[in-house]
């Protein structure tokens, strides 16, 4: 429904927090049941006799689906509205999640790791669609980086406390534990009806095909694409770099202090998210870090390649969440989640695609460099575009 006149006022810290507490537990399911596959694919390999490819698909193959979920999720969004669709999203990944603990085998593994993947990938433009109906406008910056501290925290816990702290408490089996992080979810998608702010009934005619009229859809998807090209294409060969450098050993180190940093990321936006979102300059300084961080990690040695590549991580993660934020900054409610869906469809295929052809290309000359180099590349080819974001065209527009 449409505002009028003044701008009302904003809501008591004692209303913002459940939906501040909704938001980021939310955001924690967008990582926790991708990342958690990790450290439990040697176990789940052993019991299903798995290859080398089909335990690497535990966790490309939800990545690949976060791009092909992208339009099912806009649909139901257009048709059931942005609360139900994530109420949705959150059950439909918990029968994925937690059916992975049931399978009898491979088939049936990677049949719910991609009905998991379609859960995840409904939920992330049903986010930035709800923001509008949970929040003031003044506020839609720190719902952002609310729930994207939810999912960057998820990736720190799903890889950091599954092996150390959950799964010895569960006899270690991986079944129970992948039981243990899928299930709560539900009592989540539950809790997000007790709001009572999004009132809106669902608009039958909305449209939620990606408008390829409208410029942001490709920038931002294919900037997207930068930011997660470099953080999972730099984490799933950071092995492959270290080995080359001949400093192996460090392995656990870097990747311990390459996922922190996308903590500390979201820490930064917390505090930062008011002043820095809406800004194109801001979003080019951070882009163009990013791309320096992965070329000295790729060219230097010892420490200062880590050091390198854990900034590349802080500032990626810095700029995931600025450009997650546009949509419902520069549309209307009823167009966020289509905007939203585009943009991931755009750049979660490029994060699958351009580390995999890295992947190819480093494969064929044996040089564990060239996968990166193909990621900087499309990174340095795409960077422009961070200087012609339109971002000022629609801010402000009433609500409907």
């Amino acid at each position: 429904m449409a505002e009028t006149g003044a701008a009302p006022a904003p809501p008591p810290p004692a209303r913002l927090l459940p939906v501040a507490v909704l938001l980021w537990l939310a955001g924690v399911y967008l990582r926790i049941p991708i990342l958690v596959a990790p450290p439990l694919a040697p176990f789940i390999s052993d019991e299903l006799a798995l290859s080398q490819a089909l335990t690497g698909a535990l966790t490309t193959l939800p990545i690949l689906m976060l791009a092909v979920g992208s339009m099912p999720g806009s649909l139901s969004i257009a048709r059931l509205g942005p609360r139900n669709t994530l109420a949705l999203a959150l059950v439909i990944m918990v029968i994925g999640s937690a059916g992975r603990g049931l399978v009898p085998d491979t088939l049936t593994l990677m049949v719910a790791s991609a009905v998991m993947g379609l859960g995840v990938s409904m939920m992330q433009p049903a986010l930035p669609a709800l923001l509008p109906r949970w929040l003031e406008p003044h506020h839609l910056a720190l719902g952002t980086a609310i729930y994207m501290n939810g999912m960057l925290m998820g990736e720190f816990i799903g890889a950091g406390i599954t092996l150390p702290v959950l799964m010895p408490l569960l006899d270690n089996s991986w079944r129970a534990t992948l039981l243990a992080w899928s299930l709560p979810a539900l009592l989540v998608a539950g809790a997000l009806f007790l709001p009572k702010r999004d009132r809106a009934r669902p608009v039958r005619d909305v449209a939620w095909l990606p408008d390829w009229n409208n410029p942001l859809t490709l920038r931002v998807g294919l900037l997207l694409g930068l930011s997660g090209s470099l953080f999972f294409g730099l984490n799933a060969y950071m092995g492959n770099l270290l080995q080359y450098q001949g400093q192996f050993e460090r392995l656990p180190d870097a990747l311990f202090w390459y996922n922190l940093a996308q903590v500390f990321a979201s820490l930064t936006m917390l505090k930062m998210a008011r002043y820095w979102v809406g800004r194109p300059g801001v979003i080019a300084t951070l882009a163009s870090v990013a791309i320096l961080g992965a070329i000295v990690a790729v060219l230097s040695s010892g420490w200062w390649s880590i050091v390198s590549a854990t900034l590349m991580s802080l500032v990626a993660g810095m700029l995931l969440i600025l450009l997650v934020a546009i949509p419902p900054l520069v549309v209307s409610p009823a167009e966020t989640g289509r905007l939203s869906a585009g943009t991931f469809l755009v750049g979660y295929t490029v994060a699958f695609t351009v580390p995999m052809l890295g992947g190819v290309l480093a494969d064929w000359t044996g040089d564990a460099r060239h996968a990166l180099m193909v990621m900087i590349a499309y990174a340095l080819l795409v960077l422009p575009l961070a200087f012609t974001l339109d971002l000022e065209r629609k801010k402000g527009q009433p609500e409907s």
